[in-house]
């Protein structure tokens, strides 16, 4: 398999300012699946939010796309994101699913429910690792085709870098020369400090609406493709035009509690008034669905008698108008 390295003229264009920096590379602890045959893409379609049939479409198909599969009251299940491994419409489709770890049983028997007599094979991948590539220079792509079998831009927003799939215990240095291995903590800081959910501490399933978690500002749904599974109440969330909550980035200036914030944490304005809830963070950084209208106010989460002011930013790379 040769590796494809693909960079988006945006993403070029933010790393620029990155010339000459190590890529860091941050080993993530989350699942691939192998969804394989010659109806894959259709089988995702009637699952996932996103258009899947892009994967196997002639000419220009994206490498990769971000997808939330929803329950039938349309929340979110899982958070996925989808890597075309065929290279032309001419090979078996064959594509990579990468989803909470987690969650990797529970999956498997969500897409075995409805695959019924599909002509797909679904096969976990343990033999190969994935890595978050965060952003160093795009002249260092990789360079051994034996060990990476693909990167590409991270298709939920470019300031998240690069996916890479290599396989298990391929040398990181011969794939993208110079780069360093960083701490996962890092990674998920980034995130979190870009207002990015991932896995099921950030987006409970059950219990997050996809739009309110930002899938559109990701590039994580299709208003346009056909049904599927969870679509008829976030279509009409969509068309009604109002959201009034959404996940966003929070940071604590002072001190936290030694056990840390715990998940689910109620947040409240100075006066009291229900603001929105704690998701999940690391140290400082977190992520929080909040109430649009107390965006500006001064927050807190009430804890142990005492209160634990934080802040709520809209993120830079957002759509400017759902900025204001």
């Amino acid at each position: 398999m040769l590796v494809r390295a693909i960079t988006a003229p945006g993403l070029r264009r933010w790393c620029r300012g990155k010339r000459g920096a190590a890529a860091a590379c941050f080993p993530l602890g989350r699942a691939l699946l192998g969804v394989r045959g010659a109806e894959a893409a259709p089988f995702l379609q009637g699952l996932l939010t996103n258009d899947v049939t892009q994967l196997v479409a002639e000419g220009d198909a994206p490498p990769a796309l971000y997808a939330h599969a929803l329950n039938v009251q349309g929340r979110c299940l899982y958070d996925v994101i989808l890597y075309r491994l065929h290279r032309n419409t001419a090979e078996e489709p064959h594509i990579l699913l990468e989803c909470d770890s987690s969650v990797l049983d529970s999956i498997q028997k969500h897409l075995k429910l409805y695959k019924i007599r599909r002509k797909v094979t679904i096969t976990p991948c343990p033999d190969l690792s994935l890595w978050a590539v965060i952003p160093g220079d795009t002249s260092s792509l990789p360079k051994c085709a034996d060990q990476a079998l693909l990167l590409t831009p991270d298709p939920r927003a470019e300031v998240m870098g690069w996916r890479l799939i290599a396989k298990k215990g391929a040398n990181l240095s011969e794939i993208i020369p110079g780069s360093q291995v960083g701490d996962v903590q890092d990674y998920h800081r980034h995130r979190y400090k870009q207002g990015i959910p991932e896995g099921v501490k950030d987006l409970p399933p059950g219990v997050a609406l996809p739009l309110e978690s930002n899938l559109a500002f990701m590039n994580g749904i299709s208003f346009t493709k056909g049904c599927y599974i969870g679509q008829e109440l976030t279509a009409r969330t969509h068309h009604m035009g109002v959201i009034r909550k959404r996940l966003l980035p929070v940071t604590f200036p002072g001190p936290l509690p030694p056990a840390g914030i715990p998940e689910g944490a109620e947040i409240l304005t100075q006066a009291g008034k229900r603001a929105g809830k704690f998701r999940a963070g690391g140290g400082e950084l977190g992520i929080a669905l909040l109430r649009l209208a107390h965006l500006h106010e001064p927050l807190c989460i009430p804890l142990a008698g005492d209160r634990v002011e934080l802040r709520a930013t809209t993120p830079e790379w957002w759509p400017k108008a759902a900025a204001k």
